[in-house]
């Protein structure tokens, strides 16, 4: 039989869950309902990152970067792997780097399987 406190407890818990929710969707960091306001898709922008290295697309996301949204598209060129970032409403390349993090992990990764299969 369930007690007054459980009972309690649950509509607490189901309070704070559904506070928590709407929160969350009124949240200025929410991508999910930011992307509305994307004039570029992220089929487009992975497209326009693409042509600008040269390479392929592994990853992409639609992120808040300096209080402004952007893709951000990691591209696979050869050895290297950049990070284009991509303007959601016009859809041009603002910026390009190098990710040498991704390169080390990768370096540092086939180090380890050598060691491995000694």
């Amino acid at each position: 039989m369930i007690t007054r406190l459980q009972q309690a407890a649950a509509v607490a818990a189901f309070s704070i869950a559904a506070i928590s929710g709407a929160f969350a969707l009124n949240s200025p960091d929410n991508d999910a309902f930011s992307i509305a306001d994307a004039k570029t898709s992220l089929i487009q922008a992975v497209t326009a990152a693409e042509r600008y290295v040269g390479g392929k697309a592994s990853k992409a996301e639609y992120e808040r970067h300096q209080n402004q949204w952007i893709f951000e598209v990691e591209v696979v060129n050869g050895n290297k792997v950049m990070d284009v970032k991509v303007d959601p409403v016009s859809g041009q390349v603002l910026a390009a780097t190098e990710d040498k993090a991704d390169y080390e992990d990768e370096k540092n990764q086939g180090e380890h399987e050598e060691e491995r299969a000694d």
